[in-house]
This record gives structure tokens, sequence and C-alpha cells, in this order.
């Protein structure tokens, strides 16, 4: 194993095959990989207003999680309510999240994730952990929650979601 704990966190809107993906890499490259929810974040707020789709609820996203997740026996999962953590211009606090993270995962030897602009903040909150993308251009699963939210044709988003 390359290293002893990886963090793997996100909103999962819903869960798809790219963050399976990411999941996947973390729990070949680590001991122990826990992967962390993250909800009530005013941008999730605000898509669950406009959507009726259950595959959103935080209850269904934590049950696919569990579902998918079991599969992999070094991973561990959790939640953080983010309702709460809120800058003065209401977005979501970020540095407010890293000691829950930490309190969760304690002393994490990598962070994964596919996007390269949380570089900064990864280097800013885990200082000592490595960052590690996995498949940036989004090749190997070239999808976003943003993508399976538009997605109009029924059939086409059920086949990026797991």
């Amino acid at each position: 194993m390359k290293y002893k704990v990886g963090f793997y966190g996100g909103k999962f809107m819903p869960f798809h095959k790219g963050h399976n993906y990411c999941i996947q890499t973390a729990s070949e490259q680590c001991e122990l990989v826990y992967v962390i929810l993250f909800y009530g974040g005013d941008n999730e707020l605000e898509i669950l207003k406009k959507s009726k789709d259950d595959y959103l609820t935080v209850e269904s996203r934590l049950e696919r999680l569990h579902e998918i997740c079991k599969n992999y026996k070094n991973v561990k999962i959790s939640t953080i309510d983010v309702t709460q953590l809120k800058l003065p211009d209401g977005t979501e606090d970020w540095d407010a999240e890293t000691p829950l993270v930490l309190a969760i995962t304690g002393k994490m030897d990598a962070v994964y994730s596919s996007e390269p602009s949380y570089d900064d903040y990864f280097k800013r909150a885990y200082p000592w952990a490595k960052h590690v993308l996995v498949d940036p251009p989004r090749i190997t699963f070239p999808i976003s929650g943003t993508k399976i939210r538009e997605m109009t044709d029924e059939e086409e988003r059920k086949s990026w979601m797991l």
C-alpha cells in the first residue's frame, strides 16, 4: 500500500461512476479510506428545492454510498452536516469543515479528488497529506453530478449512476 490513511469527500449529488472510480483508486492505494458525505450546503439546498428526484436526498445518497462501499473492505463512511458552517457571504466555509474532517480521519496521508482547483485548499488544510488527483480530465468517466442532474433522458442518467 502506498498510503496508510486516505480521505475522499463530496456531496455525491448523485453518486456516480466517477465517484466510485475515485473510491476504488483510493481503496487500492490506502490501508484505510474515509469517505465523507458533506450535506446541508446552500448549493445543495437550492438543488433539492428545484428537484423532485429522490436519489438526491441525503438519506438516498448515504444509502447508496453504503451499498457501493461494502465492496471495499478498507472504506469507512461518515457524514458532516455543513448547514451551520457558513462564511459571512453565505457560502460554505471549508476551513470550518477541516477540524470536523480531522476528527473523523485523524492525520491522513492522502486526500483524493479529481479537481486540481482544490489543491490550494488541501495544501492549507492538510499540509502533510498528498493531494492525489484521480483522472482530472475525466477521461475514464467523463461525467459530473451537474451533468447528470441536467440530463433529460432518464436512461442516460441512470447509465452514469451507481
